[in-house]
């Protein structure tokens, strides 16, 4: 009876199927990303060494590195899919930045085939004086990874054209085809100014800025130079802002005498250079940004008319950070264009 008893009741009735324990998600090893239409695959740990401020233009509402979100949509865990991430990001932008940092690893870390400046270096981290650099490994991670310097801008601009022309809105405040052709000849012609501090510059000239005079000065100390150029710059689609990045290597102050090594010492260190390089470790993880309104008059040239002169107005934000490279990091693959 009391067997009986024992299975009709409703607490013994409950599955006895055994519960599963093992709730973490499986981590992705590889990302498949669609950038604007180009297939990339990358991996987990190339996404995660990425640039911060990069990051954030990639996935600005998060992205999960697990295959939960997979399994939780079909009940199973079928290692063959593939959860493709849509990204709106430049490709080209993507691909340079990938590019630049595996280059960099490769170039301080080694190959297969040959080795790399940590190698020449490496031992620069047993006997760093502490005066200048404090316990070496732990508190200047410039003798052990390759940094960095990552500058991004964001330039949105407004063309103002003459009162008397053709350009104009609608009620609905919809620019017409004049308007527009206009936006995109000032675009061009903010597209080709490619100098990096041509526009901070002018500012600096106009307000007589000193911090902003001491940012250019600190940066070309660091690896700039006064007349670089973005390495890579384009329109954003169907609007009207414009998207640069530079990247350089920056000047830590140890300097290689080879390879082949056949001077002595192989490796030596500029210590006011390194004190110069350590104080960019400060946007370490922390992007530091930037903004500025910047106005000029353009000429544009048009067919069998007279130029038509536009006020053009810019707000430029810039995102400083530094980045520092881990070894065997920096793998993608672009699967489709």
């Amino acid at each position: 009876m009391a067997a009986v008893l024992s299975s009709s009741s409703p607490i013994t009735q409950v599955s006895q199927q055994p519960a599963h324990t093992n709730l973490q998600p499986q981590l992705l090893t590889r990302l498949q990303l669609d950038l604007r239409g180009e297939r990339f695959s990358v991996d987990r740990e190339t996404i995660m060494n990425l640039p911060e401020s990069v990051l954030l233009c990639l996935f600005p509402n998060g992205l999960v590195l697990s295959r939960q979100s997979v399994a939780l949509s079909d009940g199973g865990d079928n290692e063959e899919d593939e959860e493709i991430y849509g990204v709106d990001f430049d490709p080209k932008c993507f691909a340079y930045v990938l590019n630049f940092f595996r280059n960099a690893s490769d170039t301080f870390y080694g190959t297969t085939t040959t080795p790399g400046l940590f190698a020449a270096q490496q031992h620069l981290s047993e006997n760093a004086p502490a005066s200048e650099f404090g316990p070496p490994l732990s508190q200047n991670p410039l003798l052990t990874k390759q940094a960095i310097i990552v500058l991004r801008e964001e330039l949105e601009y407004f063309a103002i054209p003459p009162k008397d022309g053709k350009a104009s809105t609608d009620e609905s405040g919809i620019a017409n085809d004049a308007l527009l052709e206009i936006k995109r000849e000032c675009g061009q012609v903010l597209l080709d100014k490619r100098n990096i501090f041509t526009a901070l510059q002018r500012n600096v000239n106009k307000e007589n800025n000193v911090a902003e005079q001491h940012l250019i000065d600190m940066l070309c100390m660091s690896g700039f130079d006064r007349e670089d150029a973005w390495g890579f710059r384009a329109l954003e689609p169907s609007r009207c802002c414009i998207s640069s990045i530079a990247l350089v290597l920056l000047k830590t102050g140890i300097v290689h005498n080879g390879p082949p090594y056949q001077s002595e010492p192989a490796v030596t260190v500029d210590y006011g250079q390194m004190a110069t390089a350590q104080k960019l470790l400060l946007f370490w993880r922390k992007p530091a940004r930037k903004c500025w309104w910047d106005g000029v008059d353009v000429e544009l040239s048009r067919p069998d008319q007279e130029p038509l002169n536009v006020k053009l107005w810019a707000r430029r934000v810039w995102t400083l950070e530094l980045s520092l490279v881990c070894a065997d990091y920096f793998v993608m693959l672009s699967l489709t264009s």
